[in-house]
């Protein structure tokens, strides 16, 4: 696929490295050279320099036979003007653009072929308060994503000691729950996965992650550790875009309260939210963390724009009682660092991965419903389409226990439906199905694609 990224931003790069890593033909383009300098000499990628939305610089760029172009500079305006003229110009098939303002997504006829052509819009501020969102209604989990229309999800649990399977083979899960349909896919023991049998022991620490319809993930995690209370009282370090939709989403279900530090953006939160409570300060300031009963708070959730004043608050919180503490982190090297500094920080999280989880369905070959990124971009699950007849498929109307996956990916499970999820070996793949594949080496991930092309069995 011949792949055109505008901006070479954090999430532009990153896109980028991802894509010429599984070997995609990409062009990056950005008006700063400085940025597209370490990404030519380091990655195999063209860079253009020169301003996104210019015919001229698209057409340098190879416009004129492109596949896909993804508009992630900073101006809304500017990817909306760039997709404008891929499609008019161009003809470019598929087009992509992150719009952060919630004026322009507040208005979804906007973005139609008719209006401003794009295929498909990408808010961050979006995508990581239903990332945050969905942490919080599951208590335990490290990450929970979706798949079929959100019916289905893929968990991924940290072991605790004292949690009923710990210490247990895996296939004592399923006499647990013999009702409940679900699939381990992968566990990862010391940071690597591990061989996964019906003989493998559960330890204190595994991380492991499981595929289940959503009304039984929370079953499954109780499983695995001591069942979290339910959520009751958040507290949120800032309140940018993100906190007053954060805030806006749980303040029905949840006693929250948003601190945020600027006095003109407390009074306006205040005015937009009906049941939290707004209060004006520095959240890295014990003394009024404590008259908050921060020791009584479930989760606190820094998500201010600066990666250091989140990190330093949610350390203090968890240091004065809160139960659980989230940062949000753009720098790849401070999740790392946080996610290995002795859990201080319950759960770093990445905007920037949650948005390339989004755009990688579109990258991706074959019939790809949907991609989350995993484990910081380590590993990734997929949503496939299963398309074809018997002699032109090699898996339609094949056991999935039979089908010889490429080493690092497992099978999660066959979704049938809207909803039926199928975990058995002997379940067989028939056109239309939906399969959960998780890919742990993403070495793997071209031969998943491959694996299910229609014509593959005759390649």
């Amino acid at each position: 696929m011949k792949t055109i990224i505008l901006g070479a931003g954090e999430v532009g790069a990153t896109l980028a490295e991802n894509l010429a890593e599984e070997n995609h033909d990409v062009t990056i383009v950005d008006t700063n050279e400085v940025l597209l300098r370490p990404l030519q000499d380091r990655l195999d990628v063209r860079a253009v320099t020169g301003y996104a939305s210019h015919p001229a610089i698209l057409r340098q760029a190879g416009a004129d036979d492109a596949d896909l172009i993804i508009a992630v500079t900073q101006s809304d305006e500017v990817n909306m003007v760039a997709c404008q003229i891929a499609y008019t110009l161009f003809h470019t098939p598929t087009k992509v653009a992150r719009i952060r303002s919630s004026e322009y997504l507040a208005e979804p006829q906007l973005f139609h072929q008719e209006a401003i052509p794009i295929d498909m819009t990408i808010s961050p501020e979006q995508l990581v308060t239903d990332y945050i969102k969905r942490l919080i209604q599951f208590p335990g989990a490290l990450q929970v994503v979706d798949f079929a229309q959100d019916n289905i999800q893929v968990a991924g649990v940290q072991a605790y000691y004292g949690g009923a399977l710990v210490g247990e083979p895996l296939s004592q899960l399923k006499k647990r729950l013999p009702n409940v349909n679900l699939r381990v896919t992968a566990i990862y023991r010391r940071d690597r996965p591990i061989e996964l049998t019906d003989d493998t022991i559960i330890e204190t620490d595994d991380e492991i992650y499981f595929v289940a319809a959503r009304a039984n993930v929370r079953r499954v995690i109780s499983e695995l550790r001591h069942a979290d209370r339910r959520i009751k009282h958040v507290m949120l370090a800032g309140g940018g875009h993100i906190g007053e939709r954060l805030a806006k989403a749980l303040e029905r279900t949840c006693q929250v309260k948003v601190i945020e530090s600027s006095a003109r953006r407390a009074r306006k939160l205040s005015y937009n939210l009906d049941n939290a409570i707004t209060l004006q300060g520095d959240a890295a300031n014990e003394s009024l963390l404590r008259e908050e009963n921060i020791d009584h708070v479930d989760v606190f959730c820094a998500i201010t724009n600066d990666d250091e004043a989140n990190i330093l608050s949610a350390m203090l919180a968890k240091r004065l009682g809160a139960r659980k503490v989230m940062s949000l982190i753009n720098r790849l090297a401070y999740v790392d660092l946080v996610q290995s500094s002795g859990n201080q920080i319950d759960i770093a999280i990445s905007p920037k991965q949650s948005t390339i989880s989004a755009l990688l369905a579109h990258v991706r070959r074959g019939d790809v419903v949907r991609v989350h990124a995993l484990r910081r971009g380590a590993a990734e699950v997929m949503e496939l389409v299963v398309h074809g007849e018997q002699d032109s498929s090699r898996v339609v109307d094949r056991r999935i226990g039979d089908i010889q996956l490429p080493k690092g990916a497992t099978f999660g499970g066959v979704i049938r439906g809207r909803s039926k999820l199928l975990t058995a070996d002997d379940t067989v793949l028939g056109a239309g199905d939906h399969v959960i594949v998780f890919i742990a080496d993403k070495q793997a991930t071209p031969g998943v694609e491959r694996l299910f092309q229609v014509g593959a069995r005759h390649v």
